[in-house]
């Protein structure tokens, strides 16, 4: 099992980067922070830009490897965010992990005053999203013309680091979204159902989503250990409330087949609240 922590974007360089570089101390295997404009509860709060955030990390660290949890096509431009993704790759010397999802419902749906697409419009958007990017990071000259982009003569040279590109990590729950997860990414990433009033029913709504995608992997042709699977554990309680309800919840994680879980830097108060010294307990390792 890989572990791997959210920085959220909301400090001052001069304070996050002695946490993103605490974070490679403490050994673990990626880092990530959100790619959103504005986030839920604290969309009144500092919030700073993903890409300058993860280019900067890159330049503090020099092995964990580096994403975006994850990606919204909500406000996003295939081609300027390849030449971004390009750099990123660059700068990390092939670090870097690209979570991608559909996009959600939020202000970043709404704040550049585009229409609220359905959920099977958003699904058709992110296929098509990933889709051009994976040109883009692939070949030196693209273009591309259809229902939701358009690229002409797009040119990313000197191209990515890791070859062909770095991996896709695509966020699904849905049957179609899935679809897209295991055609056109390299790992899948979920936070489970939403609105799950219980931990044990969202539990059970992971047992559910992983078979889902078990099943779709299978009738793309593929074993159900063809791709990681990506787990976000905070999202109905905190898994960081102390070391050894952490450890209990990513050996539930690792029993539904999930590769690596993800994690959030503890903030001082309101949501992910919580103390460093259960990361560092946690970063010592399981107990024996």
């Amino acid at each position: 099992m890989r572990l791997g922590v959210v920085v959220l974007p909301q400090y001052r360089w001069s304070d996050a980067a002695p946490i993103w570089q605490r974070a490679e101390e403490y050994g673990f295997d990626h880092a990530w922070t959100y790619d959103h404009l504005a986030w839920r509860s604290l969309a009144d709060e500092p919030w700073f830009a993903t890409v300058p955030t993860l280019a900067a990390a890159a330049l503090v660290t020099s092995r964990i490897r580096l994403g975006t949890w994850v990606a919204s096509p909500n406000f996003r431009h295939p081609v300027p965010f390849a030449k971004e993704l390009m750099t990123l790759d660059d700068m990390s010397d092939g670090r870097m992990l690209l979570g991608v999802g559909a996009g959600g419902l939020g202000f970043d749906a709404t704040v550049l005053g585009s229409p609220v697409l359905t959920p099977r419009l958003r699904v058709e958007r992110l296929d098509e999203f990933v889709r051009v990017l994976d040109m883009l990071l692939t070949l030196p000259l693209a273009s591309h013309s259809g229902r939701f982009y358009t690229a002409e003569e797009a040119r990313n040279v000197p191209g990515s680091v890791q070859t062909p590109r770095m991996p896709f990590l695509v966020a699904a729950n849905g049957p179609r979204a899935m679809e897209v997860a295991v055609r056109r990414g390299e790992g899948w990433a979920t936070t489970g159902a939403e609105k799950q009033e219980t931990l044990e029913d969202w539990w059970s709504s992971l047992e559910v989503l992983s078979a889902r995608y078990t099943r779709t992997l299978a009738e793309a042709g593929l074993p159900a250990d063809a791709h990681p699977r990506y787990l976000s554990i905070d999202s109905h309680t905190y898994a960081l409330s102390s070391a050894a309800h952490f450890w209990g919840q990513v050996d539930r994680a690792e029993s539904l087949g999930f590769t690596d879980v993800v994690v959030h830097w503890p903030r001082a108060e309101g949501i992910y609240a919580g103390d460093e010294r259960v990361l560092e307990e946690v970063a010592a390792g399981r107990p024996r």
